[in-house]
């Protein structure tokens, strides 16, 4: 009966991993570029085990969970009206320099000219691109293709730089970072193009990007969880109640 108490806990402990991804989704179905997050499930078999499966019931040692961000998903994009607000129509993602060098991937949201001249995010975080803005430049414009031109004092307009978009490989290697950022293990594997070309999409100046949640979803996957995480609750109490049962025969 230890088996039964053993895999009612597995299944609870798997079924609230799935709710706290759910509450995540929901608590973030606001958040700018926001990407819902998918929770895959797979076993995990024991080695000892594997070689003897055929004779062993045993051999599922538990379910592993891993959280994958659904970022080929375009969220809706509402225009803004404000220059410095960017979104990206399509699947790819603006590079950021991070702290210590390392690459950062951004789906859009609010720019602003940084301190040193350079065009960032709001958060302070310098574009890869090093769109460095004239001193007298008063405003700026993105345009689809990612070409980045500035308005001066004189009335002049100048381009100065072009912003690429990229995309991981695989999309299992994304890690979600807090403020709307993600990173990926191996920074070799980015796939660079410009925008429109390789399915990488547009960038949209003067909107933002919507998450991804859809409410309707996550409520229905929501009852799902709790009706399982319930199941796996009742076989747990039930295996406890025969165990009682059965110490209670031995006295």
């Amino acid at each position: 009966m230890s088996a039964a108490l053993e895999i009612a806990a597995v299944g609870m402990r798997a079924h609230q991993a799935a709710l706290d991804t759910i509450a995540g989704n929901i608590s973030n179905m606001n958040t700018t570029a926001y990407k819902r997050s998918d929770l895959r499930f797979s076993e995990l078999l024991s080695v000892a085990d594997v070689a003897d499966a055929k004779q062993s019931a045993d051999f599922v040692s538990g379910v592993l969970e891993v959280a994958t961000p659904a970022y080929g998903i375009q969220g809706q994009l509402d225009v803004t009206g404000s220059a410095n607000d960017l979104a990206i129509d399509g699947t790819g993602f603006l590079e950021l320099i991070g702290p210590g060098g390392k690459t950062l991937l951004w789906r859009g949201g609010a720019l602003k000219v940084l301190e040193d001249g350079h065009l960032g995010t709001a958060s302070g975080y310098m574009l890869k691109a090093a769109i460095a803005m004239p001193q007298d430049a008063t405003s700026f414009a993105i345009a689809r293709d990612g070409t980045v031109t500035a308005v001066t004092a004189s009335g002049e307009t100048e381009e100065v730089g072009r912003l690429d978009l990229a995309r991981p490989a695989d999309g299992a290697d994304l890690l979600r970072l807090d403020g709307g950022l993600y990173q990926v293990a191996d920074e070799g594997q980015l796939l660079a193009a410009k925008p429109g070309d390789e399915g990488l999409g547009e960038l949209v100046q003067a909107s933002l990007e919507r998450s991804n949640v859809d409410l309707n979803r996550e409520m229905v996957d929501l009852l799902v969880a709790q009706r399982a995480y319930a199941a796996n609750a009742q076989v747990l109490k039930a295996a406890d109640e025969i165990n009682g049962v059965a110490n209670g025969l031995r006295r």
